[in-house]
């Protein structure tokens, strides 16, 4: 089972969820899931992913990181419910953890939780809840790649190999797209704390690929020619991408073309020969596609899956991006127009802003409303403006919301217009995305802030710092 520590998914339901509250939440920064994994952490949890910016990125923790203890407890002495209590519990801040990996057994990692109200709305959270304000900049999307994966029956610790090399090809005609390879798979490995070793390694990397016209290609049914178009995040060129890939259930003799990519990790230190780990996709393709290029784009997809395999057959990612201008302001839940939290050191702080000050405009726009108003409003905003939308870059969010799409940049003007002038919208929460030119005409790098405090109220100038993450994580 899959645990978010200090992380959920957030909706605009919950800005009118009434549920009962304690004090505080606090977060580590990762996911990790308990590994019942012969090769990988057995019996012990797993990092899934580290959040950005949070203490566990800061701290060190890194994807596949093994807990073997929590301040001094062994992992393996301790229940899954003890596990998440020790992690999550807001009485006990700091924590220590040691984790294991390719390049240490037992590393130590002080760690701080982060804690914050539990009334307390952060940007963070409300860029979420108002992501189709700027879907460009703030959105999920799942991709499947069709990569079969496998490793070795025998029940061998994956951890005791710390070294790795190439075969070598016997084609010379095929040295650039070894190179690319290698060195794609060098950079992956080493980055999990493998040395490359070209005396004596622990294992050796073998790839293997093909590229050509499908002999057996005959015509393609109605089905094929009206399957929806096949996306996935493209790392070279950091964007979601259509390939023309048929998924894996098209029957192949209605592709035009066939690749296979495959990568073999083969024993060396104890039982010479053995496969270890093997990654293979095969691709049903409409036109022709370079195979450097699609080794370049997924190869470091096919490595997640080392040496933790989650999927054996056709593997699950997730996109995840987010971009906002943090200004520090967390707001009440129960009342949005009241800060319930600032942090320190932010642009919000330094313009002077406090908690328990209430919001009464930002940038001109109310914020005397409920959060059930704001609700509403949004869902308005949304209905409204479906027609200023590129309906060619329609998709269906990791969430399963079906009709994510991008602003059409031909009706900029008149959908910041919408923004501006319509007050049934509501959109002070806008300001979240003010550097874009749909919602921001005049270009400012400033917001307006008029607050109450004990009666009087101050009009404030904040400078936002713009925020992007972007993480690609197994489903």
């Amino acid at each position: 089972m899959k645990k978010a520590i200090g992380l959920g998914l957030f909706i605009c339901n919950i800005l009118i969820a009434q549920a009962q509250q304690t004090d505080m939440n606090c977060r580590l920064g990762f996911s990790y899931e308990f590994s019942n994994n012969p090769h990988w952490g057995m019996n012990r949890p797993v990092i899934m992913k580290v959040y950005p910016k949070s203490p566990a990125e800061m701290g060190g923790i890194l994807q596949n990181d093994v807990i073997e203890q929590i301040n001094g407890l062994n992992v393996t002495d301790l229940s899954p419910d003890d596990v998440d209590s020790l992690l999550t519990a807001s009485e006990t801040r700091e924590i220590e953890l040691v984790v294991s990996n390719f390049s240490s057994a037992a590393r130590r990692v002080p760690l701080m939780k982060e804690c914050y109200s539990d009334i307390a709305l952060n940007e963070s959270q409300l860029a979420e809840a108002f992501a189709m304000y700027s879907v460009e900049r703030t959105h999920s999307r799942l991709f499947i790649c069709p990569f079969v994966t496998t490793a070795t029956e025998d029940s061998v610790d994956f951890a005791r190999f710390k070294s790795f090399d190439f075969t070598v090809s016997e084609d010379s005609s095929n040295a650039g797209i070894e190179v690319t390879l290698n060195e794609t798979l060098k950079a992956e490995l080493t980055a999990r704390g493998l040395r490359h070793n070209t005396l004596k390694p622990d294992f050796l990397v073998h790839t293997y690929y093909t590229y050509r016209e499908n002999p057996n290609f005959r015509r393609k049914s109605k089905e094929t020619e009206e399957q929806a178009p096949v996306f996935r995040y493209d790392i070279t060129r950091d964007k979601v991408t259509k390939f023309p890939f048929y998924p894996s259930s098209t029957p192949e003799s209605e592709a035009e073309y066939l690749l296979q990519l495959g990568v073999r990790f083969i024993d060396r230190r104890f039982i010479p020969g053995r496969i270890l780990w093997e990654c293979e996709a095969n691709e049903l393709m409409s036109a022709p596609y370079a195979l450097n290029e699609y080794a370049l784009i997924h190869l470091p997809l096919m490595c997640m899956q080392f040496p933790y395999i989650k999927y054996n057959r056709n593997a699950q990612f997730i996109l995840t991006k987010k971009a906002y201008n943090y200004t520090g302001l967390s707001y009440s839940i129960h009342r949005l127009s009241e800060i319930a939290a600032v942090d320190p050191v932010s642009p919000a702080w330094t313009a002077g802003i406090r908690p328990r000050d209430v919001v009464e405009l930002i940038e001109n726009k109310r914020m005397d409303h409920t959060a059930a108003e704001f609700t509403a409003a949004y869902h308005r905003f949304l209905a409204n403006t479906v027609k200023y939308r590129d309906r060619t870059t329609r998709f269906t969010d990791a969430n399963g919301f079906p009709d994510c799409m991008y602003w059409d940049p031909a009706g900029a003007d008149r959908i910041a217009k919408a923004f501006d002038d319509d007050k049934r919208y509501l959109t002070a929460f806008a300001y979240l995305y003010a550097f874009e030119p749909y919602i921001n005409r005049l270009g400012n790098t400033s917001c307006t802030f008029v607050i109450r405090r004990n009666g009087e109220k101050m009009q404030l100038t904040l400078r936002p710092v713009f925020y992007s993450e972007k993480t690609i994580e197994l489903n």
